[in-house]
């Protein structure tokens, strides 16, 4: 299963992309998903332009192999870090909170290759009759912004309607995971939970240890009256969140209570008051590793399940 649609349109080694998490996803992380075999990612999430460009030089310091750039289509600098991907002739953009197609042109013409975040089979025909070259079918077990369908409902319905390669994402943090994904049809997976408490990611060590110590029902969806739910770990801010809530805030209330704790959490360690964005899957994680290793175990484990499935079948 290393060798698919997805390997081969991007040159990577294993059909693995990291997620792109808002002020997490750095040019460190993304360079040691790449030099591990996948495709790494610098996330823009809200920053400007001068932020993401520094992170862009710093990757080529740090690999010479493929990685894409994320651009949150809903940022107020999306069209800045846009021109910044066409300048510095970032391989692979990764859309997201939106509609990439007034860029699709321009980025096809740069020789980019454009990948949406999809959560529904319209918007995914609707991506492909742009010109895009895949799709990530993302279900709502992801952490950070999410939609309403699950991977394993999302992703082969999806797979049935376009032609273009399809990366599952959503709720895979292993091989078992992948296999599944597989089986769904998918070319790739997109992981993002698992590479929180990879060894290069420079988040705050309490945003790790509170990923580590996460159970099966410690992700929790806050923010759905504002139309943009995010999917983060239960804490005090959550707790704040849902009492306003209930008592009838307005969205400017609600959207005041969030402003900057994404940041608070991953910089400063307030995981309190800070929004720990994570995926369902954060229990099952339960060590730090490096990049490659979460790589090699990942895919080592998809293909020993599927030869033991197939061997299985055999016999039978």
């Amino acid at each position: 299963m290393t060798k698919t649609a997805l390997t081969q349109m991007l040159d990577i080694q294993y059909p693995i992309i990291q997620g792109g998490m808002a002020w997490i996803s750095d040019a460190e992380l993304a360079a040691a998903v790449s030099n591990a075999g996948g495709l790494g990612v610098i996330a823009g999430g809200n920053a400007e332009r001068h932020f993401v460009e520094a992170q862009v030089d710093k990757i080529k310091t740090l690999t010479d192999k493929p990685y894409a750039l994320n651009v949150m289509l809903l940022s107020p600098f999306a069209d800045d870090i846009i021109e910044l991907a066409i300048d510095k002739k970032v391989p692979i953009v990764i859309t997201g909170a939106g509609s990439p197609g007034k860029y699709v042109e321009r980025l096809k013409e740069a020789g980019i290759k454009i990948i949406p975040v999809v959560p529904s089979v319209a918007l995914a025909r609707r991506m492909e009759s742009l010109g895009v070259d895949a799709l990530i079918a993302e279900g709502t077990e992801a952490g950070g912004h999410i939609g309403e369908l699950t991977t394993m409902a999302l992703v082969p319905q999806v797979v049935d309607a376009v032609s273009i390669p399809v990366i599952a994402a959503g709720g895979i943090a292993d091989g078992r995971g992948a296999a599944a994904a597989f089986m769904l049809g998918a070319c790739g997976i997109q992981v993002g939970t698992r590479f929180l408490v990879a060894t290069e990611c420079n988040v705050h060590k309490n945003y790790k240890d509170m990923v580590l110590d996460a159970k099966d029902t410690s992700a929790v969806v806050s923010g759905r009256p504002t139309g943009h739910p995010v999917r983060i770990l239960k804490n005090k801010l959550y707790r704040q969140y849902c009492d306003l809530e209930k008592k009838g805030a307005s969205v400017d209330e609600l959207e005041a209570l969030g402003a900057g704790s994404l940041r608070r959490a991953v910089v400063d360690g307030d995981v309190v008051f800070g929004s720990v964005t994570a995926g369902q899957v954060a229990g099952l994680i339960k060590k730090e590793q490096p990049a490659k290793e979460i790589v090699g175990e990942i895919f080592d484990e998809c293909e020993a399940i599927i030869e033991k499935q197939y061997r299985w079948l055999c016999d039978k």
